[in-house]
């Protein structure tokens, strides 16, 4: 029966043993769940198609020096197939396929699987002519794709496209290079327009031609249009300047016209339309710059000397010199001798008799000091 429980008892001990290691190690190298999210991630057709081709093309070159091994070279030409255009680079570069994609790896697995006769007859007999693998098998074989700057189901071209852009350089065709989307501009920050081809509020034209037209941002200080750079092309101006007749939009100083542009105790610092309050100096009651020197007034506990606000509240080694610090040493003495009570009586006696006397000669000699001899203060100027 003892024999039992003892073995029992070290089954348990074994157990948990062994879960608090798994605990432990799952602790130190959690499962990786991006990269689980990662690899079952669902790409759109045209997306998954051109990352199946991607990983071949990096199959490809990584092969691309390859030679059988072993056996005669000169009748490996003859007889058979060159090397760039063999089975044995098709089955190296399909070992490593779509394991160096980062999203929807998975994907491009069954898509590679799905589709390995059409990859293996543009590998074997269509490369030389048809070069474009992404060309031949995603836009001619499987129709998920279309070519650069055309979109929908029957590729139809961009707007305001030519075979080098699309939206006339000045943003993206919704659905470009796919089977989908409604081929409807999306223009960049400084455009507008169904082409794109206007400059959106806030900038002017700064070039234009029959072909292209480069929009740049209107000056800071302009409110909403402009007519060419600088604060001069200024329409109308932004809040914190003022219509100048030959400067145009200039800044208004607001640390100038407004006095009660800062709380108290704080400093104005004029910006290009704004302004910036900062907080004076410590030793500051009011201020019109930073630092010391600058005071309207020293704050409490500060004088002016030399210009400058100097001084400031007591440390705390100040505030705890003289009855503070005396009387935790007492306390300490005090402590001490009771400590030394419990090992030796006649000792704790003796040690208690010189700390009262210490304290009574102490404290004698405080109250009966001169105050301008004495104190270790005397001679500092405390401002209140």
């Amino acid at each position: 029966m003892y024999q039992h429980k003892k073995s029992i008892q070290r089954l348990w001990i074994f157990a948990f043993y062994v879960i608090f290691t798994l605990s432990c190690c799952i602790a130190l190298d959690p499962p990786n769940h991006n990269l689980t999210r990662n690899k079952a991630h669902i790409l759109p057709p045209c997306q998954a198609c051109r990352s199946l081709v991607d990983s071949f093309r990096k199959g490809m070159d990584r092969t691309s020096r390859g030679k059988f091994e072993g056996g005669d070279a000169d009748w490996e030409e003859k007889k058979l197939r060159s090397y760039a255009n063999s089975e044995v680079r098709l089955v190296e570069i399909q070992e490593k396929l779509c394991t160096d994609v980062s999203k929807g790896e998975d994907q491009c697995h069954n898509l590679a699987e799905a589709h390995e006769s059409l990859i293996e007859d543009w590998f074997l007999n269509h490369q030389k002519v048809h070069g474009d693998l992404h060309h031949w098998l995603c836009i001619q074989k499987l129709k998920v794709c279309c070519p650069d700057h055309h979109f929908g189901p029957d590729c139809t071209p961009c707007p305001g496209s030519s075979p080098e852009m699309e939206c006339s350089s000045n943003g993206k065709c919704k659905g470009s290079g796919t089977r989908k989307g409604n081929g409807k501009c999306i223009c960049d920050t400084a455009y507008t327009g169904e082409l794109c081809q206007q400059c959106a509020s806030g900038f002017y034209d700064s070039y234009r031609d029959d072909k292209k037209v480069l929009c740049s941002a209107c000056h800071r200080s302009c409110k909403d249009a402009c007519t060419q750079a600088g604060p001069k092309g200024c329409l109308a101006c932004n809040d914190g300047w003022f219509m100048d007749t030959e400067l145009g939009c200039s800044d208004i100083d607001e640390c100038l016209t407004n006095k009660t542009a800062c709380k108290e105790n704080s400093f104005c610092v004029n910006s290009p339309g704004s302004h910036t309050c900062i907080n004076c100096d410590k030793a500051c009651n009011g201020c019109t710059a930073d630092g010391p020197d600058n005071c309207i007034e020293c704050a409490e506990n500060y004088e002016l000397k030399e210009g400058v606000c100097r001084g400031g509240p007591k440390s705390w080694t100040q505030s705890w010199q003289g009855s503070s610090l005396r009387y935790l040493t007492y306390l300490g003495m005090c402590l001490s001798t009771c400590i030394i009570l419990q090992s030796s009586t006649t000792l704790a006696a003796l040690v208690g008799v010189c700390v009262a006397a210490y304290i009574s000669l102490s404290e004698y000699s405080i109250q009966n000091e001169d105050p301008n001899t004495g104190n270790p203060l005397s001679g500092a100027q405390i401002v209140k």
